[in-house]
């Protein structure tokens, strides 16, 4: 059995870009976000959480390295999906190619309150060792 990664502190982040945010008119209280993640080669995003929000994600392109919580590392490929529930814990979520670009859609069912008390930045909530590193990478300082 060889070792599962780790997230690389040297690893650029993903574009995100938010397509929608829509309340759920048949799910009080709730909010579903659409976005998009683009994965540069060797991208990846840092340990995270999604506020208690479920989620599910489509590859677009290329593959995904996926980990979530103490389950087995996967390999989510072009044309696959995977599903969060609320409070998993993604601790690896990388672009398996060194040198093509990968993508992946992003549907993410919130409670209304929490995402307009916090704002988007509920739904992306580092792990508390890597904030500073997310902070520097986003302004363009290593």
């Amino acid at each position: 059995m060889h070792e599962e990664p780790t997230y690389n502190p040297e690893s650029p982040l993903g574009k995100l870009t938010i397509c929608y945010k829509h309340k759920l008119e048949n799910c009080a209280g709730m909010t579903v976000v659409g976005l998009i993640i683009e994965y540069p080669p060797n991208g990846a995003t840092p340990p995270h959480r999604h506020g208690g929000a479920a989620v599910s994600a489509y590859v677009l392109r290329g593959a995904i390295l996926n980990k979530m919580n103490e389950d087995p590392i996967e390999l989510i490929e072009q044309g696959d999906l995977w599903h969060e529930p609320p409070g998993c814990h993604h601790r690896i979520s990388a672009n398996a190619s060194q040198t093509e670009a990968a993508s992946f859609f992003v549907t993410i069912v919130i409670e209304t309150d929490k995402l307009g008390r916090e704002g988007v930045s509920v739904l992306l909530q580092y792990d508390e060792e890597y904030k500073d590193i997310v902070a520097r990478k986003m302004q363009g300082l290593k």
